[in-house]
């Protein structure tokens, strides 16, 4: 069984995986990560060099991939939920758990960040209130469950999502 963390960037995904993977003795991988090794450059050089509907191809096929394993923390892009079969991909043998946060507040964690490129060529703000609008319901579809990151330290979020994996495994 794993754990599927899914959100926008700056919601924890990062670190409450990592911190997981330490408490209930999993592998975390991150799926971008995952993407950058296979194709030997950076996410903005993948999309430089080809385009986002090639780097989403690279996310496919590394969510189908992972699918496959268990015992994985599976630290997902923000933009995993763009397409439908990743989830169906990424729920045949784990829980999702979608970590959410204000948009002020994503923005001040991830303002400073370069690596990656701007999706829609807006303002930072306006981007990340514009791509969150959008991409909100598709998360809600996506997540079993869901954790409002805005007033708990990391350490609260991972033991939320401990005792949910617990109670789901042992239903």
């Amino acid at each position: 069984m794993n754990i599927v963390l899914i959100g926008y960037r700056g919601t924890g995904k990062s670190v409450v995986g990592k911190t997981l993977s330490e408490r209930l003795g999993m592998e975390c991988i991150s799926m971008d990560a995952a993407i950058v090794e296979k194709a030997g450059m950076s996410i903005p050089e993948i999309v430089a060099k080809y385009d986002w509907p090639t780097f989403r191809d690279m996310e496919s096929e590394v969510a189908r991939e992972l699918s496959g394993r268990d015992n994985l923390i599976i630290d997902t892009g923000g933009g995993v939920i763009e397409r439908p079969e990743n989830i169906v991909a990424l729920r045949k043998n784990a829980i999702v758990v979608w970590l959410r946060a204000s948009t002020g507040l994503i923005v001040s964690r991830i303002e400073t960040g370069t690596e990656r490129p701007s999706l829609t060529g807006k303002s930072f703000t306006d981007e990340v209130a514009e791509v969150l609008e959008r991409r909100t319901p598709l998360y809600r579809q996506a997540a079993q469950f869901e954790i409002d990151t805005e007033e708990l330290t990391p350490e609260e979020i991972t033991e939320r999502i401990e005792l949910l994996f617990r109670n789901h495994i042992g239903s």
